[in-house]
């Protein structure tokens, strides 16, 4: 038995996937097919609005009322699919933890001055000869600060269109390096929801999975910063690259301070000695609340009639500081722990939707079938990454192009004998990346209009984000650094 000693303390072995004789392929199917039909009517005639905000939530359950459906009928009693929701459901318990703390790391390090001081070191480092790499760099960097790749490029990816534009060079390239650094930061950041999200859905912890991606992302980026910086190398820019007036609205706002970088090296240092993500994140929240107090005292009183009140309300709830700047107000909002809601909803019904399909049978006759067609390590993790981008393109969400692929391929990793950190990074790879390279993708949609660049103008140029499927089935071709269960 494998010591239970995992981080975000995720039983594996405990999620078993039940078979059921009476079951056959096509019944099993039958819950798949109806969710995929109903997930892409929402977003091809109901705008996403089929059920209102929660709508791939509602349909995850509704796909779950399917498969009891079925269940009945295959003489799969409520009590058993009620007691496998509720094993799935306290699979994820600490997840869902980390998750609030997620937002309220990301409230309190926007009110501690932490994120406006990334954004403003980060901002200087802008040359006309090295734009493009540097444009990535920037991205990658406010991007892992804030866990958000659509904040990024809401904000500071405006921004650098903006300014390279004004250089000369082709918006469709500097869209592709923003977004490039952008995914890559949104990967690799604790503060991400797809990086909570993945691991979640694999059985495996948040920081394992992060130490893992870093074995096919860091090659994926530096190939991308080499691409742009040849490029750069053979374009000819005109003008300056005049960031002023973000950097004056930055350091009138914000009391910036590289002693605020103390706070992300704590919490660097905690995840790379191994602490638990929960201690480790809260550390970064306590930390960063001290912090506030001693370096954004005004900030606080605009927010609040208490200093204490308006980190409580940074932890827990909305937070917006208003600058003289568009462009950085975006940048200087946060949820708090209520910005994480949509996402919990999500992992909550994919788990009752998932719990369901475990009860009756249908992920063992699936994965069954799929062993069957992928009978290599190879053919596996290409099946997950084929299953991403389907799903990618059928059901137009990144988030679903993570939850059911990772649970349907869940115990298909484990009877190989692979570690699940395996299925979550090719989760990422070929789940959260892709999504905005497709147009009609939210992301892809999302992108194009905010930084005002089609997708087919920044396709070939997002070099990170169609590079990574890629490199997950370079290394699992080769069997480069595939990682085994310890025990099974």
């Amino acid at each position: 038995m494998q010591e239970k000693n995992n981080l975000s303390q995720i039983e594996i072995e405990n999620q078993k996937i039940i078979d059921n004789i009476e079951l056959n392929i096509w019944e099993a199917l039958i819950p798949v097919i109806i969710l995929m039909f109903m997930l892409a009517y929402n977003i091809f005639y109901a705008g996403g609005e089929l059920l209102g905000e929660y709508s791939n939530q509602f349909i995850l359950l509704l796909g779950g009322l399917v498969a009891a459906t079925v269940g009945f009928f295959n003489k799969v009693n409520i009590k058993t699919m009620v007691a496998e929701i509720i094993e799935n459901l306290k699979s994820v318990f600490v997840p869902i933890m980390i998750l609030f703390l997620v937002g309220a790391l990301a409230g309190s390090w926007l009110v501690s001055g932490i994120i406006p001081a990334m954004v403003y070191y980060g901002l200087q480092v802008l040359n006309p000869s090295i734009f493009l790499p540097a444009s990535v760099i920037i991205a990658a960097i406010i991007s892992i600060a804030t866990g958000s790749s659509w904040t990024t490029s809401a904000t500071v990816g405006i921004a650098l269109v903006g300014i390279g534009t004004a250089l000369g060079i082709p918006s469709g390239m500097i869209a592709g390096a923003v977004i490039s650094g952008a995914y890559f930061g949104d990967k690799m950041s604790p503060l991400s929801d797809t990086t909570n999200l993945a691991p979640a859905m694999a059985g495996t912890d948040l920081f394992t999975h992060i130490r893992y991606m870093t074995l096919t992302t860091v090659p994926t980026i530096i190939i991308t910063l080499i691409v742009f910086s040849i490029i750069s190398l053979n374009i000819d820019t005109t003008g300056n690259a005049n960031v002023t007036g973000l950097l004056n609205t930055i350091d009138s706002t914000f009391n910036i301070s590289l002693y605020l970088f103390i706070v992300p090296l704590a919490v660097i240092v905690l995840i790379v000695t191994k602490t638990k993500p929960l201690i480790a994140l809260g550390v970064g929240v306590l930390l960063a609340a001290v912090f506030a107090f001693i370096f954004q005292s005004e900030i606080l009183s605009t927010l609040s009639s208490s200093n204490f009140k308006a980190i409580i309300n940074s932890i827990f709830i909305d937070t917006e500081i208003v600058t003289d700047n568009e462009k950085l107000n975006e940048l200087f909002s946060a949820g708090g722990m209520k910005g994480m809601l949509w996402t919990i909803f999500l992992i909550i019904c994919a788990m009752v939707f998932g719990g369901i399909m475990d009860a009756i049978g249908a992920l063992a006759r699936i994965t069954s079938a799929l062993l069957k067609v992928a009978s290599s390590v190879f053919g596996l993790f290409a099946s997950t990454v084929i299953s991403c981008l389907g799903l990618n393109t059928i059901a137009s969400d990144q988030y679903l192009a993570i939850v059911i692929p990772g649970k349907m391929f869940k115990k298909a990793f484990e009877d190989k004998g692979l570690a699940p950190e395996n299925l979550s990074r090719s989760l990422e790879d070929s789940g959260t990346v892709t999504s905005v390279l497709i147009p009609w993708n939210t992301c892809g949609a999302y992108q194009s209009t905010v930084l005002g660049v089609g997708v087919g103008e920044y396709f070939i140029y997002a070099i990170f984000n169609w590079l990574s499927p890629f490199m997950t089935l370079f290394f699992a071709a080769l069997n480069i650094k595939i990682k085994q269960l310890s025990s099974k």
